[in-house]
């Protein structure tokens, strides 16, 4: 199963031909999406999304670059909204949360907090978690195994070996998209070709993160066969067997992307 791991299909770049994207990745081969929200406002949106593309899973959280716009009282409607959609089967996970220690300015205290305040509400309803972990895996990790969710993924993974397997044996996989595609990303692709292939799940970030051949233009989930296609490069196996590890680990630590 060639599944996209992390798209932000409810992005404004995606207004003018949403349905012809994920058309053109269902088409592709791509058979699951997930779309993460990144604030209160737009819990609506990606919930919107699953009910209209039956592709389309969705998570609920509050992206730390985010935070300093949200209020206190979004933690309490992000919690309203999960417990509106603990029903849904397409609900798969608390996200995206995380720390994000690289963009300058940003409130790292209050940053904690909301990550803290989420972590929490994932291990209460036993939901996986969609990190984004910039510059902070060390951070996030203190976190994970102060509050042991079950588990989920460590998105656009950037870290180190050691960190890898950390994360790892926490019980999450690592996300590797667009980023991997480039030559000239020679940690990633390192990462990408020597960490166990069945602690990787692919990933677009659409809009964000394009490919390579797709050089600041616009992503899209369509792209993923092209980047299981180099994943596979990477390590050497073939391509289905690529996209069949990896979709077994995007089940496994997604469960709710089975049903």
């Amino acid at each position: 199963m060639l599944v996209d791991t992390h798209c932000h299909l409810d992005a404004a770049e995606f207004d003018a031909d949403r349905d012809a994207v994920v058309a053109r990745a269902v088409e592709g081969g791509v058979a699951r999406i997930v779309v993460p929200a990144v604030g209160a406002f737009d819990f609506g949106a990606v919930r919107a999304l699953a009910d209209r593309h039956d592709c389309v899973r969705y998570a609920l959280g509050i992206h730390p670059m985010y935070v300093d716009r949200a209020e206190d009282a979004d933690l309490d409607a992000l919690r309203h909204a999960v417990d509106a959609a603990r029903g849904d089967p397409r609900f798969v996970a608390i996200g995206e949360i995380g720390l994000d220690h690289f963009v300058p300015g940003l409130d790292r205290a209050r940053m904690e907090r909301f990550f803290v305040e989420q972590l929490r509400l994932a291990v209460e309803v036993g939901l996986p978690v969609i990190l984004h972990v910039r510059r902070a895996q060390d951070s996030v990790l203190k976190q994970l195994r102060r509050f042991r969710p079950v588990g989920g993924i460590a998105h656009a993974f950037n870290g180190s070996e050691q960190q890898a397997a950390a994360f790892a044996g926490l019980g999450f996989a690592l996300g590797f998209g667009g980023a991997m595609t480039y030559s000239r990303a020679l940690q990633i692709r390192r990462l990408a070709a020597s960490v166990p292939i069945e602690s990787v799940v692919l990933e677009t970030d659409a809009p964000d993160i394009a490919p390579e051949w797709r050089w600041r233009g616009r992503n899209e989930p369509g792209e993923l066969p092209r980047i299981a296609s180099v994943f596979a490069d990477l390590r050497g196996v073939t391509v289905e067997a690529a996209i069949s590890a990896t979709g077994t680990t995007a089940a496994r630590v997604l469960p709710g992307l089975a049903r």
